[in-house]
């Protein structure tokens, strides 16, 4: 189970030197716009994933006046520390510097729901597959290695195919299809899984406290036209050998697990005709779906939830609640303050935050 039991953030946009000791349960940490609440909440997240989910430029969260922040962190009983500058970038744990961010993600998987990410129904492909991988991260061990195997094999298939290096795309090919195939299988499987969870008496009873009746279903888009058998290694070598041709006048693989998406439903309803208001409850559902299914796996994760009453009305904030603190999982959680009374009905501490400086008040 992973638990923040201690955290110091220095200098990381307005959050100059700040600790805290949260709560292994809920954590709600109120205070006016502009205050510093989603830059808490983006520190966490970094500490989890050696990056941001706001930005790709380092100087943008680095407090104006230092060159460099440092994230320092209990969790259960091991210590991470993060150094980041322009020109470093150094992660410790248990004082062993390491260089493999996937360390860090085991040991602190995050989950985060955030209008600043989007959401996933409806949103982006990319963004269906950051949620989808994020989960099957955690559940198959050797999934980055084979992704990465995948991308190096993608980036030199582009190459050949931009350079009109014919000769060489078979090997190539015939590699790309071995990791295509494993992570169309993994991905598979995971949505399996999710659904299986999904029918589970825990999520029917907070599809109902939703007003949730209907039927909400997703399906795995693997990434390849619908002749190719994802799951099968010849169908995938088979197809790009008689594309050749197409695939040289577009210059690129426009196929292939770096196009896979989900596809969401609400009674048969595709996600684009939605209202906002029903992708942001069946985004969340999806989200929590994933958190019980790894729970229920012995993969605890922190849940981060950004500005909770911009997206919830108080009847899901506080079932929400009730049911992260059911499931006994770390949660941070920001407000304007609108909703304290809900939190008095969990295990709960509560901070406010102030011109970046963070204080308990419970």
């Amino acid at each position: 189970m992973a638990v923040i039991n201690k955290l110091s953030i220095n200098q990381f946009r307005n959050l100059k030197n700040q600790y805290i000791e949260p709560s292994k349960n809920i954590n709600l940490f109120v205070a006016d716009n502009a205050q510093g609440k989603t830059n808490l909440i983006e520190a966490i997240y970094y500490l989890g994933h050696n990056r941001s989910f706001k930005t790709k430029t380092i100087s943008e969260v680095i407090h104006y006046k230092f060159s460099d922040f440092q994230l320092n962190a209990q969790i259960d009983n091991h210590r991470i520390k993060l150094e980041k500058s322009r020109n470093k970038n150094k992660i410790f744990i248990d004082q062993q510097r390491i260089k493999n961010t996937s360390q860090l993600t085991q040991l602190l998987p995050i989950q985060i729901i955030t209008p600043d990410k989007g959401f996933v129904v409806n949103g982006t492909p990319k963004n269906k597959r950051s949620y989808l991988d994020w989960g099957v991260f955690h559940v198959e061990l050797g999934f980055l290695k084979t992704f990465k195997s995948y991308n190096k094999i993608l980036k030199n298939i582009n190459v050949l195919l931009f350079n009109n290096k014919i000769n060489e795309l078979d090997f190539w090919f015939l590699e790309l299809a071995k990791t295509a195939k494993i992570i169309n299988k993994n991905r598979v499987e995971y949505i399996k899984q999710l659904k299986k969870t999904a029918k589970s008496k825990d999520l029917q009873q907070l599809l109902t406290s939703f007003d949730l009746i209907d039927t909400f279903d997703y399906q795995f888009y693997s990434g390849w036209p619908k002749e190719v058998d994802e799951l099968d290694e010849q169908s995938i070598y088979h197809y790009l050998s008689k594309n050749i041709q197409s695939l040289l006048k577009a210059n690129y693989l426009n196929y292939g697990p770096h196009k896979a998406s989900i596809n969401f439903s609400l009674n048969n309803k595709n996600e684009c005709f939605l209202s906002r208001g029903e992708q942001k409850t069946l985004s969340i559902i999806f989200w929590l779906t994933q958190v019980l299914m790894l729970t229920n796996q012995g993969v605890n994760p922190v849940v981060l939830i950004d500005d909770i009453s911009s997206e919830l009305d108080r009847k899901k904030i506080n079932t929400i609640l009730q049911y992260l603190n059911a499931l006994n999982v770390q949660t941070f959680m920001t407000d304007i303050g609108n909703h304290l009374p809900l939190v008095s009905h969990v295990d709960n501490t509560v901070f406010e935050i102030n011109n970046g400086i963070i204080k308990s008040v419970n």
